[in-house]
C-alpha cells in the first residue's frame, strides 16, 4: 500500500527574495490583472453585441478571452495574496485543484491558438473558399475539440502529482502550485511522473507550436505575393504581432516543461512563469482586438450608444 502523505498543506514562498519590493510588485501585478480581466470582458461584450463580428475569427477570440480570464485568475490571485501576507498557504486539495486548472487551461490555450492560426491561414491564403472551409459548424467543432482536449490533458499530470508522497518540507518556492517545484518536494521516486509529463509537454506544446508556426509561415509566403506594398505591410504587421505573442507564450512554456533533466534556479523559473501567466494574457486582447479596425469601430459604436442612453437619461431626469 502507498505510504500516507505527511503534508496536508503547502506554503507558497512567492518572491521572498524581493521583500523590499513587495508593495510595488503587488501594485504592478494587480494592475496587470485588472487590465487583463477588463480587456477580455470588453472583447466578449463587444463581440456579443455587434452582429458584424459574429464570424469564426471573433468566435475564437471570444473563447480565447474567456479562457484568459480563467487562466490568469487561477494563478494571479494567489500571487497577490502571497505579496500581501508572506508565506501564503494552500491545503493539499486546493493545490492539486489549482494545478489541474492551470494545466487544463494552458493546454486549451495551446489548442485554441493553433486553431486561430489555422483560421487566419484559410482567410489569407484561401479567401474565396474561406466561408466554405471555415463554416460556423467547423468553427464550433474546433472550439469544442480545444476545450475537451484541454480538459483531458489536465487529468494526467494532476493525478500523477497527487499520487506522489510528500513527507516534508512543504514550502513551494514558487507563486503557484506548478509541476517542477512540486516534483522537487516529493520524497518518492518521480522519474516516471517526470518522463510522462515531459512526453505530454512535447505532444501538446511542441505539436501546437509547430502547427501554429507552419500556418504563419504559409501566411507570410502568401503576404509576400501581395502586389501592393501598403497591403503587404498592413497584413504583415498584424500577423507579425500575433506571431510575436504566440512565440513568447510557447517559448516560455517550452523552456519550463520540455527539459526533463535541466534545472534552472527557482528565481529564473518564477520570472519565466510571469511571462505566460501574467504578461501574455494581457497582450492577447491588445494584439488580437485593439489593433483590429473592425473591432475598434464596434467599440466606438457601443460606447456612443451607451453615452447616448446615459445622456438621454440625464436630460429626462
Amino acid at each position: 500500500p502507498r505510504n500516507a502523505s505527511a503534508v496536508t498543506e503547502f506554503q507558497l514562498l512567492g518572491f521572498r527574495s524581493l521583500l523590499a519590493w513587495q508593495s510595488l510588485l503587488f501594485a504592478i501585478f494587480l494592475l496587470f490583472y485588472l487590465l487583463t480581466v477588463t480587456g477580455n470582458v470588453v472583447i466578449i461584450a463587444v463581440v456579443s453585441k455587434d452582429p458584424r463580428l459574429h464570424s469564426p475569427m471573433y468566435t475564437f477570440l471570444q473563447h480565447l478571452s474567456f479562457l484568459e480570464i480563467c487562466y490568469t485568475s487561477t494563478t494571479v490571485p494567489p500571487l497577490l495574496a502571497n505579496l500581501l501576507s508572506w508565506g501564503h498557504t494552500l491545503p493539499f486539495s486546493a493545490c492539486m485543484t489549482q494545478l489541474y486548472f492551470f494545466v487544463f487551461l494552458g493546454a486549451t490555450e495551446c489548442f485554441l491558438l493553433a486553431a486561430m492560426a489555422y483560421d487566419r491561414y484559410l482567410a489569407i491564403c484561401s479567401p474565396l473558399r474561406y466561408s466554405l472551409l471555415m463554416s460556423s459548424h467547423r468553427c464550433a467543432v474546433l472550439v469544442t475539440v480545444s476545450w475537451v482536449t484541454g480538459v483531458g490533458t489536465g487529468f494526467l499530470p494532476s493525478l500523477m502529482i497527487s499520487r506522489l508522497d510528500f513527507c516534508g518540507p512543504n514550502q513551494i518556492n514558487h507563486f503557484f502550485c506548478d509541476l517542477p517545484p512540486l516534483m522537487q518536494l516529493s520524497c518518492s521516486s518521480v522519474f516516471v511522473t517526470q518522463m510522462a509529463i515531459f512526453i505530454l509537454s512535447i505532444a501538446v506544446l511542441c505539436l501546437c507550436f509547430f502547427l501554429t508556426l507552419v500556418s504563419y509561415v504559409c501566411i507570410v509566403a502568401s503576404i509576400l505575393r501581395i502586389p501592393s506594398a501598403s497591403g503587404r505591410m498592413k497584413t504583415f504587421s498584424t500577423c507579425g504581432s500575433h506571431l510575436a505573442v504566440v512565440t513568447i507564450y510557447y517559448g516560455t512554456m517550452i523552456s519550463m516543461y520540455v527539459r526533463p533533466n535541466a534545472r534552472l534556479s527557482p528565481e529564473v523559473n518564477k520570472v519565466i512563469s510571469v511571462f505566460y501567466t501574467v504578461v501574455t494574457p494581457l497582450l492577447n486582447p491588445v494584439i488580437y482586438s485593439l489593433r483590429n479596425k473592425d473591432f475598434k469601430e464596434a467599440v466606438r459604436k457601443v460606447m456612443t450608444r451607451k453615452c447616448g442612453v446615459y445622456g438621454a437619461g440625464g436630460k429626462g431626469s
